[in-house]
């Protein structure tokens, strides 16, 4: 009997991760492996880019992308006369150091067109990344720690992938957030002295990076790169929301804001992957613990910081100063619209928070700020409102599998099972 139901709660917190996780299970390396029982010679598992496209899933084609760009920078770097600028640069430094200025502790950054070129650049780094970090690293693991069917080890390795990626990258965000004075959630500051344009290095170089492993990512999952899944639809609203909101906070200089909403994200996903990671090894009391510590962290950071995040959008953006709410940066000292002049010279467009209202101009210069505000809503509310109602959904599915538990109703993945069973069944085969 104990072991039925130990079986049983197995069975369920697996599902419960599987469904849980669905829309953080970054893509691992399913998009390069053989199909079930064949070998690492066999046909890939899906998609195989070949020409221009191939670095998207062959690590050693998105090495040679990779060594010829800094071989040629390099080379420039020694042809070129001094004072010359390096036309690759952009390519692997981010572009647009500004002055110094009084009270400047670090180097402060602009942005700029010459983002995009950082931007393509690291895409092909994350790719390469995670394909060789799949195949020549988690692979040979997964068969050392006994799984043995395709599928378990595929899964295996995408989880396994996101710890590692999640773990780096919330560091470096619990770093860079450090850095702020908005550290660990302090909402007053995402306003207070806004506009943010000036800036850190390690700032811009971290927002960067996370837009070109989103837009990895996105490209991975609109070219079919990988096993299709069930939840494609999800994963899809879950990486256009992402990207809308890194895209737009750093557009518009809400970096402080964009950061709080990065480790609030990554730090869960390190504990969702890992708990999957036992999940497969059937280590099932340690993966029991870890899922209850996963949940503790996924409802604090997931729902409680991002709540808190919205709560200050809504209550505390008009401590922004009145002069930076309008659509050009005179306030500055510069005329033409924000988004034009050198994509950072300050100002904000006074729809920023808010959607155009009907009313005219003239007709809004007798309201006071309040009424303005009132007028019009919405714009950085909505996509992190539509980013908390996904995880509101992934955490419904994980609440609805914990009540079958607790009424005693089994329940298992059948996607999972179904792929494994007929796996093995191939491999007792070949075996006789």
């Amino acid at each position: 009997m104990a072991t039925g139901a130990r079986k049983r709660s197995t069975s369920v917190s697996q599902e419960a991760l599987q469904q849980l996780g669905s829309d953080v299970s970054r893509p691992g390396a399913a998009a390069n492996k053989p199909r079930a029982g064949g070998a690492h010679g066999g046909k890939a598992a899906w998609t195989a880019p070949k020409g221009p496209l191939a670095w998207l899933v062959k690590p050693k084609s998105a090495l040679a992308v990779i060594c010829t760009v800094l071989a040629a920078w390099q080379g420039l770097e020694h042809l070129l006369p001094e004072g010359q600028r390096n036309p690759l640069t952009p390519l692997v430094t981010i572009s647009y150091a500004l002055p110094p200025i009084p009270g400047d502790d670090h180097v402060r950054y602009g942005k700029g067109p010459l983002d995009l070129a950082f931007l393509a650049f690291y895409i092909v780094v994350f790719s390469f990344l995670r394909q060789s970090i799949t195949e020549y690293l988690i692979r040979p693991l997964a068969s050392q720690l006994g799984l043995r069917t395709e599928g378990k080890i595929t899964r295996f390795m995408e989880q396994a992938y996101a710890v590692v990626y999640f773990s780096a990258s919330g560091a470096f965000g619990l770093y860079v957030m450090s850095r702020q004075p908005s550290w660990w959630y302090q909402t007053e500051h995402f306003w207070l002295g806004y506009p943010h344009w000036r800036m850190d290095g390690v700032l811009k170089s971290y927002y960067l990076l996370q837009f070109s492993y989103w837009l990895q990512q996105m490209i991975i999952l609109v070219m079919g790169l990988e096993k299709p899944r069930t939840d494609f639809v999800e994963l899809v609203i879950h990486h256009i929301v992402t990207l809308w909101l890194v895209g737009w906070s750093y557009m518009i200089n809400l970096t402080l804001i964009g950061t709080a909403v990065f480790v609030s994200m990554d730090l869960p996903d390190i504990c969702l992957a890992f708990s999957k990671c036992l999940n497969y090894l059937d280590l099932q009391r340690t993966s029991e613990v870890s899922f209850v510590f996963f949940l503790a962290v996924w409802h604090y950071m997931r729902h409680y910081l991002n709540l808190k995040i919205l709560w200050s959008v809504w209550h505390e953006y008009d401590l922004i100063p009145a002069a930076m709410r309008s659509w050009t940066s005179e306030p500055l000292g510069h005329k033409g619209w924000w988004l034009f002049y050198g994509f950072g010279t300050g100002a904000i467009p006074s729809w920023m928070k808010c959607v155009p209202s009907p009313l005219q101009d003239e007709e809004k210069e007798g309201l006071t700020q309040e009424e303005n505000a009132t007028t019009d809503r919405y714009q950085i509310f909505a996509p992190i409102l539509a980013l908390q109602l996904v995880n509101a959904f992934w955490s419904y599915l994980i609440w609805r599998i914990l009540v079958r538990i607790v009424r005693g109703i089994k329940a298992s993945d059948v996607r999972e099972e179904e792929e494994d069973r007929a796996e093995e069944e191939e491999l007792r085969r070949k075996a006789q």
